[in-house]
């Protein structure tokens, strides 16, 4: 009898440990570090703020941005914040979008089409490290309006909100696809 108890609690303890628990690899990139200084009447404070975009390179992403009074910190807080802020969003067979897609953040408008195998991420600054992190390969994006880094991650963020899949689209209408 107590061999038994001692065994059920070599399994507590082996699954309170998280043996068979994964972590997800998340892959994180730097986009921006820029040094900021706040006059007070002390004096200068400097602090830096960090622009992250953390992803799983299958098809979630999310940017993180933080300050604090050095580097390393501001790139963990930013990293935790996009940890926070991570979407999901579809992927085609060949690692391109379903769809066409346009969107907003701002005064940055950025628009994503769906490219054939083979032709890479077409895309500059900030968005082109947003859609690899997400594990985009075949696409063409054009951004149009500001340039702000910032503001570029978060309206292709917006933009990839807006992907929806086949069945999304035929669920939303109420039919079913035969």
């Amino acid at each position: 009898m107590s061999s038994d108890l001692k065994q059920l609690n070599k399994v507590k303890k082996n699954s309170r440990r998280g043996g068979n628990v994964q972590e997800q690899k998340f892959v994180e990139r730097l986009i921006k570090i820029s040094r900021v200084s706040k006059v007070t009447k002390g004096g200068k404070k400097l602090s830096f703020r960090a622009i992250v975009v953390i992803g799983d390179e299958k098809g979630q992403v999310g940017v993180g941005v933080a300050k604090a009074d050095d580097v390393v910190n501001a790139f963990k807080k930013a990293k935790t914040d996009g940890k926070k802020n991570l979407i999901k969003i579809p992927l085609t067979k060949t690692l391109s979008i379903p769809h066409e897609v346009i969107g907003n953040f701002g005064a940055c408008k950025i628009i994503m089409r769906p490219s054939i195998e083979g032709s890479g991420v077409i895309a500059g600054g900030a968005v082109r490290t947003v859609l690899e992190v997400a594990g985009i390969k075949n696409v063409i994006a054009k951004q149009l309006g500001s340039d702000n880094l910032l503001n570029n991650a978060r309206a292709s963020i917006s933009t990839l909100k807006n992907l929806t899949t086949k069945s999304e689209v035929l669920k939303k209408r109420d039919l079913f696809s035969k």
